[in-house]
């Protein structure tokens, strides 16, 4: 059986760079009808023109899924254009590390109103519309860290985790109305996150050094790809997916219980890495 998605009506939000964007633009191949956002209004026109060729229609918008009334408006208009949605893929929000030392319960508020509010707000905004169908499909990109704590992550911990809860939750309650709710954890995935990790690295640090301690708790040694995602996503929103509903899904080529080595991996490289530098320093 093959993948059609033929005109239907999906909504990605965060769409504007790394994994939303991927998806976006698997959707848009599948010559479906796509409503994308995100928070920067410039970056997320600049995704609209590379996949305006591709979708079968297409409506740009600023979206901030923090704001009851952004979120709202956002899908109001996508349902009274096309008639309903189909599809919406939760992705807006990214990962915060912090511990009980440097956090404050403010900023953990903060991160929660993206992540837990923000797959809650767009799910209450969509569901009326799939009911009247009885037909559709809510993918949450989520984290492989919600579903096993690592340390230094409080936010991405339990935001993630929650988002996991409501994911499964959801999966099980709109079931009876062909809601399919599920989960996509993600695992090390190749987009800006890891140049930033990168420059976090002491002087003298290649990048093939950097890569080569990243994926020493990845079973598969590599970095998955928006496209990695984005081929599991498709299939979810497909008719090929149609009696898979609350469960959570690792994109992670394999990486589960090493992620709570990462963070003592991760401090002792920089430790050695520093000595290096200083060792090469004194040489000079």
């Amino acid at each position: 059986m093959i993948i059609d998605l033929t005109n239907k009506r999906v909504i990605v939000t965060g769409a504007s760079r790394g994994i939303g964007r991927g998806i976006a633009t698997a959707f848009a191949r599948e010559g479906c009808r796509l409503a994308i956002g995100a928070r920067t209004e410039a970056a997320i026109h600049e995704t609209a023109e590379e996949l305006r060729p591709l979708a079968g229609d297409l409506i740009v918008r600023r979206l901030d899924v923090a704001d009851d009334e952004s979120v709202k408006g956002f899908v109001a208009e996508v349902a009274e254009k096309w008639g309903g949605v189909d599809v919406l893929v939760n992705n807006a929000g990214q990962g915060q590390s912090g511990t009980l030392d440097n956090l404050t319960a403010e900023q953990l508020l903060a991160h929660a109103n993206i992540l837990q509010m923000g797959h809650f707000r767009m799910a209450q905004a969509v569901v009326p519309h799939m009911r009247v169908q009885r037909w559709g499909r809510i993918i949450d990109i989520n984290a492989v860290a919600g579903s096993i704590p690592t340390p230094d992550g409080i936010p991405s911990v339990i935001n993630r985790a929650s988002c996991i809860a409501l994911s499964k939750l959801l999966g099980q309650a709109l079931a009876p109305d062909n809601i399919l709710v599920n989960s996509l954890n993600m695992g090390w995935i190749n987009t800006g996150q890891w140049d930033r990790h990168y420059k976090e690295m002491p002087p003298g640090v290649s990048r093939e050094e950097f890569d080569e301690m990243v994926l020493k708790v990845v079973p598969m040694g590599r970095f998955g790809t928006p496209e990695d995602v984005a081929g599991v996503a498709l299939f979810l929103a497909s008719d090929l997916a149609t009696f898979i509903s609350g469960v959570e899904i690792n994109v992670s080529g394999g990486l589960g219980g090493q992620i709570t080595y990462y963070p003592k991996l991760k401090r002792e490289f920089g430790e050695a890495m520093k000595a290096r530098y200083d060792a090469s320093l004194t040489k000079g």
